[in-house]
């Protein structure tokens, strides 16, 4: 069976370079357009991984970071982070809220998918 990854980017380019990238791997995918989004989203839903935006309207990739962390199904899901931002500060903030990992766009699908595959253990 499959693993889910939902990817949360306000982006329409990046969300369908990261979907495609990711279902050509075999993944399953599940799409939001900001932190609201996914967390709507993802309510009742066996997710094995986020892959989220930092910089986003509505909810950001720290509160949506918070959020998952708040449910007991998805409290220790891996989270990674795919942003512009490359501050030590930014980071530091993501792993406090719970974030697994940070990538920092632009970035080469095969990466991508080197880090998803370590994270999750496949």
């Amino acid at each position: 069976m499959p693993k889910t990854i939902m990817t949360v980017d306000d982006s329409a380019s990046v969300r369908q370079m990261v979907s495609f990238t990711l279902r050509e791997a075999g993944y399953d995918v599940i799409e939001a357009v900001d932190g609201r989004d996914a967390v709507s989203k993802m309510s009742g839903k066996n997710i094995n991984l986020f892959l989220t935006d930092l910089n986003m309207p509505n909810m950001d990739g720290i509160e949506l970071i918070k959020n998952i962390r708040k449910t007991p199904q998805h409290k220790f899901i891996p989270i990674l982070m795919l942003t512009t931002e490359s501050q030590a500060e930014k980071k530091m903030e993501g792993k406090s809220a719970g974030a697994t990992g940070w990538i920092v766009k632009p970035f080469q699908p095969e990466q991508l998918l080197t880090v998803i595959r370590k994270v999750l253990g496949c």
